[in-house]
């Protein structure tokens, strides 16, 4: 979520802002792309370019530190997050023919937002292999999930006032 502190800026400026305030360098990559992404909320794609000429740095070596760590977001999160488990106690017990029916469903791919507001993540352990298949709904833990109970989990968890 955006900083409600700090009114956002616009990616490419942000980018150049926050640059600045680490002193341009590029051993604060890591670091400045948490600002941004603290700031607004994902790393916009206008930003890496700027990051990279800021830091004197290739392109390539700073979207590869974006899309190294699954932490960093390049698009706006949804109001609902969905993680579902790929650990081998979920695989083993249908995890991917479950990722597959709910990403069909809500229209979007492992790793994407859907239209509704649901960002779907991969995870590899959610410490609940004895009710595998696992996920997560905004942090409420669901074993023994299948596309009907995750559905219902998910239409709850958008009817809810937003955060």
């Amino acid at each position: 979520m955006p900083n409600p502190a700090r009114p956002p800026l616009e990616g490419a400026s942000a980018a150049r802002e926050i640059c600045a305030r680490h002193g341009d360098d590029p051993a604060a990559l890591i670091e400045i792309l948490h600002d941004l992404q603290e700031a607004e909320g994902h790393v916009p794609p206008d930003a890496v370019p700027e990051i990279a000429l800021a830091l004197n740095l290739g392109r390539a070596e700073v979207h590869g530190v974006l899309t190294f760590y699954h932490d960093f977001r390049q698009a706006p999160e949804g109001r609902v997050e969905l993680q579902l488990c790929r650990g081998e106690s979920c695989q083993a017990m249908g995890a991917e023919a479950l990722i597959a029916a709910v990403c069909a469903r809500r229209g979007a791919a492992l790793g994407e937002t859907s239209a509704d507001g649901v960002t779907i993540k991969p995870v590899y352990c959610l410490g609940n292999c004895a009710l595998a298949p696992a996920a997560r709904v905004d942090g409420r833990l669901i074993g023994r999930a299948s596309a009907e109970r995750l559905d219902a989990a998910l239409d709850a968890a958008l009817s809810e006032p937003a955060r």
